[in-house]
């Protein structure tokens, strides 16, 4: 194998001390203390394999290293370093590994490409502080306006502008985060699988060939709060009793709309939170997902119809807000058969997949030609302490995704 196992290693091991709840599973919140620092090793590694070291305007780090072409299209590589709350250590920054060993086998064999090469190490993909999921690539995509950067917050009220604003970006200029047509070659990810597929069949690498839609929204139930003790239950207008039939309900949608359709309620806040207060307001999450964008738009329609049912009957009052809504994304089909040619090189026992996760290929498909590698996650397991991938089986990934970022970039044989 071209690539190194140990410093694969060491890169996963190093991001996970960056951490704001050590013993808890990993929390790497978007500009926080804990992205700064994991910035810093990033920039110091990024330099190591001679690549040019700057930030774009929404806050994701590049390394870039140029081409035998002036002025060609880039290929891009790589993934996100933030984390959800509690989350794992190889979400994200496995695929941020597999760029930068991509960059290191480069450098060091002083291999020559005619395209440039770009590492990106994304920011927000995850939303987990300011509810704004994929942000890093919607800016590339051009998707993200200040108004939003005003409008998402998170928990302490801090809205995305400002927290850009006190980490050193200028947030009046996230339109030149925009990467403009023709300007980008191929994006590149590699992820773990966050699912049991490989590891029960015994497979090494999954080439993805479809990122399911997802559609996340939230809703606001305000009712009356009021004593628990004095209000009788007919006359009540109870926003969690609300909330609750709602939420329910938005389970046996996606069960009847079948197909694999699945729907989610992930967070929830009730207020005020007493013991002895009826509720007054609650806010909760809902994530849709499927392969086909009919099923994700019928789950949508209907949940807004029952939420116009369910107040009407409780007396309460809710609004429903989308926070985003990316179709089923296809990965280029001779990025796909690239992939499965080199795994058959490589003797590596593989498959094709979908993806039940949303990831930063299905956004940077509406810029470039997309391939997505996964590798397998142990138990199944994501989005919690225990989530884990061999090391051994990391690299085999990183190596389909080297060898595939070659032939992309035209190395000089």
């Amino acid at each position: 194998m071209w690539t190194n196992q140990a410093r694969i290693q060491r890169d996963i091991e190093e991001l996970a001390k960056f951490n704001a709840t050590p013993g808890q599973g990993l929390t790497r919140f978007s500009l926080t203390a804990e992205d700064r620092a994991a910035r810093g090793y990033l920039r110091q590694e990024m330099h190591n394999c001679g690549l040019r070291v700057y930030e774009d305007a929404a806050g994701n780090l590049v390394g870039r290293r140029e081409g035998e072409q002036a002025d060609a299209p880039v290929v891009m590589i790589g993934s996100h370093f933030d984390s959800v709350k509690g989350g794992g250590n190889f979400d994200g920054p496995a695929g941020v590994s597999a760029a930068l060993e991509t960059a290191r086998v480069l450098h060091e064999r002083d291999i020559k490409t005619r395209f440039p090469i770009e590492v990106v190490a994304m920011i927000e993909e995850e939303g987990a502080r300011f509810s704004a999921s994929l942000y890093g690539s919607r800016a590339m995509a051009g998707l993200i306006d200040t108004a939003q950067l005003q409008e998402r917050k998170d928990a302490a009220g801090i809205s995305m502008y400002e927290a850009l604003r006190q980490f050193g970006f200028n947030p009046d200029e996230i339109a030149a985060a925009r990467r403009m047509p023709g300007s980008v070659k191929a994006f590149l990810e590699l992820h773990i699988e966050q699912g049991p597929i490989l590891e029960a069949e015994g497979l090494e690498v999954g080439i993805v060939q479809e990122i399911v839609g997802i559609h996340d929204m939230k809703i606001k139930i305000n009712g009356r709060q009021g004593h628990a003790g004095t209000i009788p239950m007919h006359l009540r207008a109870d926003a969690l009793n609300a909330a609750a039939k709602m939420i329910v309900r938005i389970a046996e949608l996606a069960v009847e709309e079948g197909e694999g359709t699945v729907a989610t309620v992930g967070w929830l806040s009730v207020k005020p939170g007493g013991f002895n207060i009826i509720p007054g307001e609650v806010e909760f999450s809902v994530d849709i997902r499927s392969g086909k964008r009919q099923h994700v738009d019928n789950v949508s329609r209907r949940i807004g119809e029952a939420l116009q049912e369910i107040s009407s009957s409780t007396g309460v009052v809710a609004e429903l807000s989308s926070l985003m809504n990316v179709p089923p994304v296809r990965m280029a089909e001779s990025i796909v058969d690239r992939q499965l040619s080199i795994c058959e090189r490589l003797g590596l026992k593989h498959r094709l997949m979908q993806s039940g996760a949303g990831h930063d290929a299905m956004v940077m498909a509406g810029v470039a030609e997309v391939g997505l590698v996964f590798v397998p996650s142990l138990d199944g397991r994501s989005h919690c302490p225990e989530e884990w991938t061999d090391y051994a089986q990391l690299q085999k990934g990183v190596e389909v995704y080297l060898h595939t970022v070659l032939e992309l970039a035209e190395a000089e044989s």
